[in-house]
């Protein structure tokens, strides 16, 4: 958080303690009407409960007792040429005594450029090297799958790394996986507090902002329709606040939205593809 205050300049996370029905609970970090970021969430949260036999069914649960805990970052900006960024870093144990690690980061500019794209996946690539060598081109390809809108058949932005259950014992041990996971959520503030230093002062008008608000509302989409994180926090009773934090403040719909061909825009949709080789 400290990083992402420094980066924005002005605004300053105010910090929302909550209790989980179940148990626990969790402090939800927001932040907004900032100098670069409109609105934004650091979530933490250690939750402990049973969920109905349904809910474990369709979340690919072991066992419907449970223990999460995990951070999960989103920030919107204010200008379209910042991009929105995601990380999540989560621990699961399930009542049967299985026990996983998962997580993510990706990146979704509003308009892409090229060189940062590539950037932003040669730092993360770097850091998985140090750990597994096979991990970048496993997660990265995982990424490509699941930051994925299949009814618009589009990426959500240039991807990143997706993980899931990297399984204690069978994938690595508690200690060389917890590593793994808190190298994750050190290059995505290093990485996205430079983007936005890189991206905060460049000029824009209403056109970028109608475009960045077309953007947003494919965010959303993604987030309420296939996220597995919201699904989870809904399907366990978790607080609603917390979990919808992940939404952009202001998005749009508009029937039949069509690109101009050549356009800055129409160039963006051209990369929101999966198998881009990034790095």
């Amino acid at each position: 958080m400290p990083r992402l205050e420094a980066a924005d300049g002005r605004a300053t996370f105010t910090e929302d303690p909550w209790e989980h029905d179940g148990g626990g609970g969790g402090r939800t970090r927001v932040i907004g009407h900032g100098a670069v970021l409109e609105k934004g969430g650091v979530n933490f949260s250690a939750v402990w409960g049973r969920m109905s036999e349904a809910a474990a069914r369709r979340l690919l649960m072991p066992d419907p007792g449970y223990f999460a805990t995990g951070v999960s970052v989103v920030q919107h900006p204010v200008s379209p040429m910042v991009p929105i960024s995601h990380m999540n870093v989560r621990y699961f144990e399930a009542g049967n005594g299985e026990a996983w690690f998962g997580g993510g980061l990706d990146l979704t500019p509003i308009y892409v450029d090229e060189a940062q794209a590539r950037w932003f996946h040669e730092q993360i690539r770097e850091v998985c090297d140090q750990h597994n060598p096979s991990y970048y081109p496993r997660f990265k390809q995982w990424a490509d799958e699941y930051f994925y809108l299949p009814h618009r058949q589009e990426t959500r932005g240039v991807g990143g790394i997706f993980f899931d259950r990297l399984t204690v014992g069978k994938d690595g041990s508690f200690e060389d996986l917890f590593a793994f996971v808190q190298a994750v959520g050190e290059v995505y503030g290093r990485t996205y507090s430079e983007l936005m230093r890189q991206n905060r002062e460049l000029p824009y008008g209403a056109p970028e902002k109608q475009w960045q608000a077309v953007r947003r509302g494919r965010y959303a989409e993604f987030n309420l329709a296939i996220d597995r994180g919201t699904k989870f926090g809904l399907e366990t009773g978790g607080r609603t606040e917390s979990i919808l934090m992940s939404l952009p403040p202001l998005a749009a719909w508009h029937y039949d939205y069509q690109l101009i061909p050549g356009s800055a825009e129409a160039t963006t949709q051209a990369w929101l593809r999966q198998g881009v080789s990034w790095a």
